[in-house]
């Protein structure tokens, strides 16, 4: 089993910035591409932000230009700076695997972000 630690979220006024991490223990992190998902209220988690195992990255038309995702292999982590935050980027937000596009299917708890004034 896969465990996921997010952490980093909170509430911040429309133009912050909030850094996210998550931490991935156990497995060969450095060999496996990730992601961040977000689940907004009422709504479907949604891929936003996602890493190769080579750092290539790609992003949702939405995040491009606002969010950067980055991961450290020797701490089994990746990261989402997220800057000039807008209210439609509220949601809790997941890190998962991101093989073949898809996540695979344990889950951690999320990190909540609100971006409200």
């Amino acid at each position: 089993q896969v465990q996921f630690v997010e952490s980093g979220g909170g509430l911040v006024q429309p133009g912050g910035s909030l850094r996210l991490s998550c931490k991935v223990p156990g497995i060969a992190f450095r060999f496996v591409a990730m992601g961040w998902q977000r689940q907004a209220p009422g709504q479907q988690r949604e891929l936003i932000a996602s890493i190769t195992d080579g750092s290539s990255t790609k992003y949702q038309d939405s995040a491009k230009g606002r969010f950067t995702i980055s991961r450290d292999n020797a701490e089994n982590s990746i990261y989402l700076q997220m800057n000039n935050l807008k209210p439609e980027d509220t949601g809790v937000y997941y890190c998962n695997t991101n093989i073949l596009n898809r996540p695979s299917a344990y889950w951690g708890q999320g990190t909540l972000v609100t971006v409200s004034s």
